[in-house]
C-alpha cells in the first residue's frame, strides 16, 4: 500500500494544503517506524497506511488521517509528543496523544474489571474529541483484519475485546461499513468451528444469491425507470455471516424464517423520491404484512434512517428493500465522520461540541448523534463514584436496544429496551418522576413495571403533593438517569 492509495480513497478533493499536511505526517512515519516488522512480516508502516485509508474511506478530514499515520509513533518509537507538536501543532498532537493513552488499555483483574477500565478510557476519550475514537476503530479494524498472525490467546483476547467494546461503539456512532466487519471477525475468532459451518454454508448459495440479486436489480430498476423515478444508486448485498448466525439461532436455526437474507438498496435524490419509491416497490410486488418500517420519520438512536420493508420479489422470494437519500446512505454506512462531507462551507471544530460556552450554530442531525455522548458525560458525572452502579448503567443504556416512546404531545422518548413509565417520567424531568403516581400506555392503565412497546403513546399520572419516589422502584426501573435520580431523593430524605 502507498500513500496515493489513500489519497484516491478520500471521499472528497484534497487541495494542495491537505495533501501536504498528510504527505509530511506519512513522512514521520515512515522515519520513525523504519526498520520495524509486523508479525505479518510487513513494514510497520503498512499498518499506518492502512489505519489512514480506512478513516479516509469513512470520509475523515485530512487531520485526523494526518493523526491516523502518526497513531503509533509516541508509543512505539524514539519521536516524542513534543516533537510532534512542533511540526504539526498542538490539534494532532492532541489526537495522538488520545491515541497512545487508548493504547495503554491492558486486561487485568476480572472481565468485569477490564471491561469498565476500557469503557472509561474510551469515554474520556470521547469527551475529549470524537476524532479519538474514529481512529481507534480504524486502527482496530486492520489489527482485526491481520489477527491470524498472533499467538490463539492473543487472537481471543483482542477479538473477545473487540467485540464487547469497539463492535457497540461503532454502532452506536452509526458507522455500519466498520461495525459489520469488525463483527465479523470477531465470529471467526471466537465461535471457529459455528463460523466455518455458516461460511461453508453460506458459500454454496452465495454466488447463486448475487445472480439473483443482479437480476432483481434490473428489474426493479426498470420499473421505478418507467414511473419517473430518477435513482442515484441501486445495489444489493447478501446478509453477513455474523448476523446471520444470530438470526438462525433467535429462529431456531430455521433459514425459512429469516426475512432479510437478501437485501436491495435504493438511493434516490429526496425524501419525497423515498416515499414515491416506496409506493411504486408496493403496487409492483407483494408486501409482507408487518414488515414496513418507517425509519425518516422515527430515526434509530444511532441517527439512523431509512424506508425498510420486505416483499416477495422476482420470482416470487423474499427481498429487503431499503429506501434511502444520498446522505442517509453516507451516514449509515460511515456515521458521525459523514459530517465532513457534508461541512464544506462550514469551519467547524470537533471540540465546540463539547464545550458549550462555544456560539457556533451545530445542525440537528449533528446534535442527535452526539447527544448520548453528552448524557454519558453528565452521567458519569453523578454517579462516576460508584463504579458497580456506572457499569451496571452503561450495559443497559449504552449497550442495549432502544425503543421510541412518545408522550401525548407527540414529543419522542428514546430508551433502551424493557424501560417501564417511571423511566419515561425521568426522561422527561425528575419532578414528573418523583411525583408519579400512575400510568397509561396507549390509553390504557398499566403497573408502573410495565414494558414499554416500541411507539407507544405514554401519559404519566402525577400529583403536585408526592414529591418522594418509591424505594421498590429501583427493583425494576432500567436507565441509569432514573436510578440515579431515585437514589438522589432518596439519599436527602435519610431513607437509603
Amino acid at each position: 500500500m502507498t500513500l496515493d492509495d489513500v489519497f484516491t480513497t478520500f471521499k472528497r478533493p484534497l487541495n494542495d494544503k491537505d495533501k501536504k499536511l498528510i504527505t509530511q505526517a506519512w513522512e514521520m512515519a515512515e522515519e520513525a517506524h523504519r526498520g520495524q516488522k509486523r508479525r505479518s512480516g510487513d513494514d510497520y508502516i503498512q499498518h499506518c497506511l492502512a489505519t489512514a485509508k480506512i478513516l479516509a474511506s469513512i470520509g475523515a478530514e485530512p487531520k485526523t488521517v494526518a493523526a491516523g499515520l502518526l497513531h503509533d509513533v509516541p508509543e512505539d518509537t524514539e519521536v516524542t509528543l513534543a516533537q510532534i507538536e512542533k511540526k504539526f501543532g498542538p490539534e494532532i498532537t492532541l489526537l495522538v496523544d488520545g491515541i497512545t493513552k487508548l493504547s495503554k488499555i491492558r486486561l487485568r483483574g476480572s472481565k468485569e474489571e477490564y471491561f469498565l477500565e476500557n469503557l472509561r478510557k474510551m469515554f474520556l476519550a470521547m469527551a475529549a474529541d470524537i476524532r479519538v475514537v474514529l481512529i481507534k476503530l480504524a486502527d482496530r479494524l486492520h489489527n482485526m483484519r491481520t489477527l491470524e498472525y498472533n499467538p490463539p490467546d492473543k487472537q481471543k483476547r483482542i477479538a473477545r475485546e473487540t467485540l464487547e467494546i469497539f463492535v457497540p461503539i461503532a454502532n452506536r456512532l452509526g458507522i455500519g461499513e466498520i461495525k459489520d466487519e469488525l463483527d465479523d471477525l470477531t465470529f471467526k475468532y471466537l465461535e471457529p468451528e459455528n463460523y466455518k459451518k455458516i461460511y461453508e454454508h453460506g458459500a454454496k448459495q452465495y454466488k447463486e444469491k448475487e445472480l439473483y440479486i443482479e437480476k432483481a436489480i434490473t428489474e426493479i430498476k426498470s420499473t421505478l425507470k418507467k414511473e419517473g423515478i430518477s435513482v442515484n444508486d441501486i445495489h444489493g448485498r447478501v446478509k453477513r455471516l455474523h448476523s446471520f448466525f444470530r438470526k438462525l439461532q433467535r429462529k431456531d436455526m430455521d433459514e425459512n424464517r429469516i426475512y432479510d437474507l437478501i437485501a436491495i438498496r435504493i438511493i434516490v435524490p429526496s425524501v419525497a423520491d423515498c416515499y414515491e419509491t416506496l409506493g411504486i416497490i408496493h403496487k409492483t410486488y407483494r408486501p409482507m404484512v408487518g414488515r414496513i418500517k418507517d425509519y425518516i420519520s422515527l430515526p434509530k438512536p444511532n441517527g439512523y434512517q431509512s424506508l425498510h420493508t420486505t416483499i416477495f420479489g422476482p420470482q416470487g422470494r423474499i427481498i429487503e428493500v431499503q429506501i434511502r437519500t444520498q446522505k442517509m446512505h453516507d451516514e449509515s454506512e460511515f456515521g458521525i465522520a459523514a459530517h465532513w462531507m457534508y461541512a464544506e462551507n462550514e469551519q467547524r471544530r470537533w471540540r465546540d461540541y463539547f464545550w458549550p460556552g462555544k456560539k457556533k450554530e451545530v445542525k440537528k442531525l449533528d446534535e442527535k448523534k452526539i447527544a448520548w455522548i453528552r448524557q454519558l458525560q453528565q452521567w458519569q458525572k453523578e454517579i462516576g463514584r460508584d463504579d458497580d452502579e456506572f457499569l451496571e448503567g452503561l450495559k443497559i443504556d449504552f449497550f442495549k436496544n432502544h425503543i421510541f416512546a412518545f408522550t401525548p404531545k407527540g414529543d419522542i422518548v428514546d430508551l433502551p429496551e424493557d424501560a417501564t413509565p417511571i423511566d419515561f417520567a425521568y426522561s422527561i424531568h425528575s419532578e414528573v418522576g418523583n411525583g408519579t403516581t400512575g400510568a397509561k400506555a396507549d390509553g390504557k392503565m398499566v403497573p408502573l413495571d410495565y414494558k414499554i412497546n416500541n411507539g407507544q403513546v405514554i401519559e404519566i399520572l402525577t400529583t403536585k403533593d408526592k414529591k418522594t419516589p418509591n424505594r421498590d422502584w429501583l427493583k425494576f426501573t432500567r436507565t441509569s438517569n432514573a436510578k440515579s435520580h431515585i437514589r438522589r431523593t432518596l439519599r436527602k430524605d435519610d431513607q437509603i
